[in-house]
């Protein structure tokens, strides 16, 4: 797609279309979550896309937000799973509803207390919903998914080589035997993903940064699905998956062991 701000726009029909979709038939979602904003970054942010918590009153919505890194073209298959992780039914979903139980919840349940495991395991397990569900049927946005899959299995091979000073292993065609560092880490992004070297970087400095997030996507969507599995064996035919998702999404901020233990009682 051509233009900042026709992305900008396609984006938030995206949003605006799975929240209608979504609503009563997958999740219960309350007016006021409804709302979230698709934004452009402002220049100097990170590589990657995010997503901001609406305040306390909503006057501030939801909102994601896409780095153009000064690129006006825009290959939208990249984008679809991306914005199911940060929009719908992903992050706003999630911390959005924490936000709109804040008179129920505990501060650290709503805001300090955000486990990287809980909140990034449900932004993977909403775009693998997605795909149960039918929304990346089209290939190419099936695609995106999937490149988007092996980019965190790659990080995940870096994160765990650089902070523990690791050898890169003896079968490995780039710098087999020697010790990970930010630049062979830098190189093996580059060679296992099609991302341009502005994010790469951007990346690498994220992880040096924060040792073990990278790790925390995967580890997360693991007790999200064992959560949701064991509450699917247990209740069985009785087994709702509409107010499994509500249940789950109004527990506030929780470790992962506890996160499981208490999804698979909804």
């Amino acid at each position: 797609m051509d233009g900042v701000d026709e992305v900008r726009v396609w984006l938030q029909q995206l949003m605006d279309t799975v929240i209608t979709e979504l609503d009563g038939t997958h999740f219960d979602i309350p007016p006021r979550v409804r709302a979230v904003e698709a934004m452009i970054a402002p220049p100097g942010s990170a590589a990657a896309p995010y997503y901001t918590q609406p305040s306390l009153d909503f006057s501030r919505p939801g909102r994601t937000w896409l780095p153009t890194m000064d690129e006006t073209r825009f290959p939208l298959w990249q984008l679809i799973s991306t914005w199911y992780h940060e929009g719908v039914p992903g992050h706003h979903l999630q911390l959005a509803q924490w936000t709109h139980l804040a008179d129920r919840l505990s501060t650290y349940q709503t805001a300090i207390g955000a486990v990287s495991g809980n909140i990034e395991g449900w932004a993977l397990y909403a775009e693998r919903l997605m795909d149960e569900l039918g929304y990346l049927t089209v290939p190419g946005a099936r695609l995106g998914y999937l490149d988007a899959q092996q980019m965190r299995a790659v990080r995940v091979v870096i994160d765990i080589g650089m902070h523990l000073e690791l050898q890169v292993p003896a079968d490995s065609p780039l710098h087999a035997g020697e010790t990970w560092t930010p630049e062979i880490a830098r190189e093996f992004f580059g060679a296992h993903s099609g991302r341009p070297a502005a994010f790469i970087d951007s990346e690498i400095v994220r992880y040096l940064g924060w040792p073990g997030q990278a790790i925390s996507y995967k580890l997360g969507e693991r007790a999200w699905l064992a959560g949701r599995e064991a509450a699917r064996a247990a209740r069985g035919a009785d087994f709702d998956l509409k107010q499994w998702h509500a249940a789950a999404l109004s527990l506030g901020s929780l470790g992962l062991d506890d996160l499981t233990d208490e999804l698979a009682k909804l």
